[in-house]
């Protein structure tokens, strides 16, 4: 992820170039506090550089100063449309900001009443529910919908919208560097060589898909935007780990950081990438797009905020905020780690009472299914825990846990084609993965 690279620079940097595909240089932007400017697809040339996913490249910059920001757009961008615009109208998403764990005193708030101190340039603000949006005015990214409750349906979108970018990219990977990957066999770090083997093995017959949704959502962020509008939203669902930790991120953290970087990279549209100050000693980012081919505009509209926005953050740095509560944790998570301990001392029953009750209050939550999928394989009831696995994929299909319990429990019962099929899952999402290898050599052995 070239992403990881630009983070070891950015935060020193007085202005710096850098091609963004999916997130490149507005993710460490927002984990480094500076500003970003990602273009609109094809406006500033990416003649001399490789290719990663030709529908998806730019060439963005980053910087300290947001009058520097805007003369590279000066120097790079073709001159802005003649014609007079109206008052730009900012666009919040707020659904996206509902899944932030940051107070809205520090985000939204802080953009509204900068702007109700300008004197003039700005309509009263808007708000919508992007994810909804989605839904209704890009019909063809229903197939690439997970299934999902009328209430899930926004969610359900972002992370299809997040889905069809992912595999166009490991489409037009494989077809700019295949051959090269295959015939040099390049030496990578466990993250990019799993990314870059997904990429190279990516089979897909439904490409034209892709190239469909992109297209519509183009349209529709088009027809939402006009001339004037401006969508605003967070940059990043989190905040990073830090430095030589051996943790990953997970798979949730995933989801929600590329859906966020998806709206603008797949449409095409321009996005500045503004910095918030801090909360919790992590920095707050967040990010404006615009319609495709906006680019001074949008230069334009951070330029004419900025100074209001910084007085906003330091008023609102000195608020006595109250504590940010997580629907999606509390109870249930407390009933998790209660299981958890459970199955610790192998009390078995007792952890998945304790998981069914972390799942009645919130079923959505692919660990809590894997975890009592583990109780139930302890117990010897292979049905349930796969029943359990199957569910936690539909959540999460990027669970490798799910995949080995699953392939576990149909070896238990003797479906060796199937568990065998699970496994080599499991290994395609992580190929070192120990417990797969040799689950793969023990099975391919009972189907000789």
């Amino acid at each position: 992820m070239q992403w990881l690279r630009c983070c070891s620079f950015c935060a020193a940097c007085r202005v710096r170039s850098c091609t963004d595909t999916t997130g490149d240089l507005r993710i460490p932007a927002a984990f480094c506090g500076v500003l970003c400017f990602r273009p609109s697809h094809g406006v500033v040339s990416t003649l001399g550089t490789l290719p990663n996913s030709h529908s998806l490249d730019t060439i963005g910059w980053l910087a300290r100063d947001p009058h520097i920001l805007s003369r590279v757009g000066d120097a790079l961008l073709p001159a802005a449309a003649c014609g007079l615009r109206g008052k730009r109208q900012l666009v919040f998403a707020d659904d996206c900001f509902e899944l932030l764990k940051i107070p809205n005193q520090k985000t939204v708030d802080v953009i509204e009443n900068a702007v109700r101190t300008l004197p003039y340039g700005f309509q009263p603000p808007k708000h919508i529910n992007i994810g909804q949006y989605i839904c209704s005015n890009v019909p063809s990214l229903k197939e690439f919908c997970e299934p999902s409750t009328k209430l899930q349906e926004g969610k359900s979108a972002l992370k299809a919208l997040c889905t069809v970018m992912l595999l166009l990219q490991r489409y037009e990977f494989k077809a700019n560097h295949e051959d090269w990957v295959n015939t040099v066999k390049p030496k990578l770090g466990l993250e990019v060589s799993t990314r870059v083997l997904q990429a190279v093995n990516f089979t897909d017959d439904n490409i034209k898909s892709l190239y469909i949704v992109r297209t519509e959502w183009r349209a529709a962020l088009k027809n939402l935007l006009k001339d004037t509008g401006i969508l605003v939203l967070p940059t990043m669902a989190g905040h990073p780990l830090k430095r030589n930790s051996k943790q990953r991120l997970s798979s949730e953290f995933e989801d929600k950081m590329y859906a966020f970087v998806s709206i603008a990279a797949l449409s095409g549209c321009c996005q500045a990438t503004v910095p918030l100050g801090n909360h919790n000693d992590h920095p707050i980012s967040i990010s404006f797009v615009a319609a495709h081919g906006s680019d001074k505009f949008l230069l334009r509209a951070i330029l004419d905020m900025y100074s209001a926005v910084q007085e906003q953050i330091v008023l609102a740095s000195k608020l006595a905020l109250p504590p940010v509560i997580d629907r999606d944790v509390d109870t249930s998570e407390l009933l998790k780690e209660k299981g958890n301990n459970s199955f610790k001392r192998k009390q078995w029953s007792k952890a998945i009472e304790s998981y069914s009750g972390a799942i009645k209050l919130n079923d959505t939550n692919a660990t809590y299914y894997c975890n009592r999928a583990a109780a139930y394989l302890e117990l010897g009831r292979f049905k349930q825990a796969e029943a359990d696995c199957d569910q936690a994929l539909l959540l999460d299909k990027k669970n490798v846990k799910a995949y080995l319990r699953r392939g576990t429990a149909k070896e238990s019962v003797l479906n060796y084609q199937e568990a065998l099929q699970d496994f080599r899952h499991a290994l395609a999402l992580e190929p070192q993965n120990k417990t797969a290898l040799a689950a793969e050599k023990r099975l391919q052995k009972h189907l000789r």
